[in-house]
This record gives structure tokens, C-alpha cells and sequence, in this order.
């Protein structure tokens, strides 16, 4: 974990390196030495200044600072790097005043930009459809449709949640799988917010079934289960439902529960001749999984990185990070999550709702 926040720690001192040469590069070329020092002093003391307050005194405001204060760098580096290539590549033989007012109109046009789209990843969601064949009997097809991290919050609640109801209905859905991460930490936003009547209306003719992800295991996992079951939702932890006598849905917490029960061992307690659909919400356990009799797997966590270059990322450290994948027995499917972490900003990945049309043999 050190080794990590070192790196960390030494990236974002080269990022905010590039970002205030990049700041320097915009601004007027004739700035005292004062001026500049300026820059180079607010670029690293407001990050430096979050990192080392964070690192002594955790606080989710103070984290949502400095998170968007690395994505400001962030999206700072990405405009001076585009806006340093377009004069390469046009090679614009314009007066230094006038070049430089090019600079500085096309570099907020895509800082703001890229701002503006990443708002609008995070709060519009797309349907993802997907159509598998499992290799046991199912007497008719089943519509599931997949929403995970839903991180209901401060930023993410009723309105969203409306949106999720509308969507599963459109797509008239049989059966609805939350796979983790439903509440933002705890249930105090929920509730100030009032946004149990509007989970309430969330329902599918053979249910909505859940199970907890690490964001719902920070000390308030009771009370986050107590409150999706007072919703009409069916939370699984480490147990299986039998629906409709046609198939099971598995359900285990996140791997954060030390206590949680091995998947084979879950297995073993019911008939695995019907189809098994499971809800693990890492998919940190896919090749395992792969070896046992699990049809569909549905997994999330991940947020397909979020933000870029989050994506390139987490591609790296799983075997599937994003989309889906037919291994072994069974077909798996890990999606970027309806809502966001932190802050609601998302580049390189969109919130979304899968749809998975399951038919059996």
C-alpha cells in the first residue's frame, strides 16, 4: 500500500509539473519572477497541501477536493498537450499576440470541454444489450437488466434513481440485479434526501436482488441491508434465491468481508442443474469462477476507470475489466455502474444499464 502512494505521491508532482509550465506557456511571456513563482507555488501547494492533509485526516469533502483538483491537472495537461500538437501540426505563421490568443481560446474551449462531457458521461446513462445462450435448460428466455455502484449520495439520488426505474421499465426487464456499491459509504444522504419511496418503485416481475460492495461495507453494512430490504429489494449475502423454481440467483459480499464463504462452497448447497446466475461485485474471482458451474456472472467495482486514464488501467490489473466475456462455463459481464465515485465526472467511460437476454438449451 506505501509502495502505491508513493507512486502515486510522484505522479501527481510530475502532472503538476507539466500542468504549470503549461499554465506559464498561456499566460503573458514578459510575467515578473514573482508572478511566476506564484503559479508554481499554488500548482504545488494546493495539491501537495490535500494530499498531506488527506493522509492525516481522512474527510470525504477534503477527498472530493483533491480528487477534482487532480482531475483540473488532469484535464489541464491533456489541453495544453492538444492545444502544444495543433500548433505543430499547423505550423501557423501568425504574430506572437495573436498566436497566443489562439492558444489561450482553444485551450479553454477544451478544458471547459472536456469538462462538459465528462458531466454529461456521468449523468447520462446508456443500455447496454446483450444476448447469451446458457448450457442448461431454461423452459423460457429471461431479460435481466444489471445496474451496479449506484453510490447514492449527496450527488446521486432521487432523480437518478427515477431515471434507473424508467429505464428498467422501457425495457420491461424480468429480473433486476444490483451487484454492490448501492450506497455511497452509509445511508445519511439517503435518508435526508428522502429517496426510499423513489427505490421503492424499482421492480421486476421475478424481483430485484443485491448484494454489498466494499462501499457498503464501511461500518454500516446492516443498516444499508436493513434499508434495501425495507425497499422491496432481496440483499444476498453469501446465500442463493430460488426464482420461480427456473433458476438461482447467488449473491457474496465484497471480498472486504473477511468472513464471507467461498463460491464453490455456496455451490455446493443447491442444484446446480439449474441455470446460476451470481452477483460478486469485484471480478477479481473470474478464473476461478470459470472452472465451476456459474452461468452468468454480473460484477462492477471497476467503473471501467472512470476517468482517463483510469480505463487503460484497471484493463491491466483484471482479466475482464469491462464488457463481457464467455469463459469457461458461463458468461461474464462487468459493467462501468450506473452512477460514479467521488465526483460526477467521466471520461473514457459513460454510466449505463446493462440488458442480458439469457436463453437456455
Amino acid at each position: 500500500m506505501l509502495w502505491i502512494l508513493l507512486l502515486g505521491f510522484l505522479v501527481m508532482q510530475l502532472f503538476g509539473w507539466l500542468f504549470a509550465k503549461g499554465l506559464l506557456w498561456l499566460l503573458p511571456h514578459n510575467l515578473s519572477r514573482t508572478t511566476r513563482r506564484a503559479v508554481w507555488m499554488l500548482v504545488f501547494g494546493i495539491g501537495n497541501g490535500l494530499f498531506f492533509i488527506l493522509f492525516f485526516h481522512l474527510s470525504s469533502i477534503l477527498f472530493r477536493l483533491f480528487t477534482l483538483w487532480l482531475v483540473v491537472v488532469l484535464y489541464g495537461v491533456l489541453t495544453i498537450l492538444a492545444v502544444w500538437s495543433a500548433g505543430q501540426l499547423l505550423r501557423l505563421k501568425w504574430p506572437p499576440e495573436r498566436t497566443l490568443t489562439a492558444r489561450r481560446v482553444l485551450a479553454a474551449g477544451l478544458f471547459f470541454g472536456l469538462f462538459a462531457l465528462s458531466l454529461y458521461n456521468a449523468y447520462t446513462p446508456v443500455v447496454r444489450y446483450y444476448a447469451v445462450r446458457i448450457g442448461k435448460p431454461l423452459d423460457k428466455p429471461v431479460r435481466i437488466g444489471v445496474a451496479s455502484d449506484l453510490h447514492l449520495g449527496v450527488l446521486f439520488g432521487s432523480r437518478q434513481i427515477d431515471e434507473l426505474v424508467r429505464i428498467m421499465q422501457r425495457e420491461r426487464v424480468d429480473i433486476i440485479l444490483l451487484p454492490g456499491d448501492l450506497m455511497d459509504d452509509d445511508t445519511e444522504a439517503y435518508n435526508m434526501e428522502h429517496m426510499q419511496p423513489y427505490l421503492q418503485r424499482l421492480r421486476a416481475p421475478l424481483g430485484v436482488y443485491a448484494t454489498l460492495g466494499n462501499h457498503d461495507l464501511f461500518g454500516h453494512q446492516a443498516e444499508i441491508a436493513a434499508t434495501l430490504q425495507e425497499a422491496g429489494i432481496t440483499v444476498l449475502h453469501d446465500n442463493a434465491a430460488n426464482v420461480d423454481n427456473r433458476f438461482w440467483v447467488l449473491g457474496r459480499p465484497d471480498e472486504m468481508d473477511v468472513h464471507r464463504a467461498d463460491t464453490a462452497d455456496l455451490l455446493k448447497q443447491i442444484d446446480t442443474a439449474r441455470p446460476v446466475f451470481l452477483l460478486d461485485h469485484r471480478p477479481t474471482s473470474i478464473t476461478r469462477h470459470e472452472q465451476l458451474p456459474i452461468d452468468i456472472q454480473v460484477s462492477g467495482h471497476v467503473h471501467n476507470g472512470q476517468i482517463f486514464p483510469g480505463n487503460l488501467v484497471v484493463k491491466l490489473l483484471n482479466v475482464l475489466s469491462y464488457g463481457y466475456e464467455a469463459r469457461g462455463r458461463g458468461h461474464y459481464f462487468v459493467t462501468s455502474g450506473y452512477g460514479f465515485w467521488g465526483i460526477p465526472l467521466r471520461l473514457g467511460s459513460q454510466s449505463e444499464v446493462v440488458v442480458i437476454d439469457a436463453s437456455g438449451e
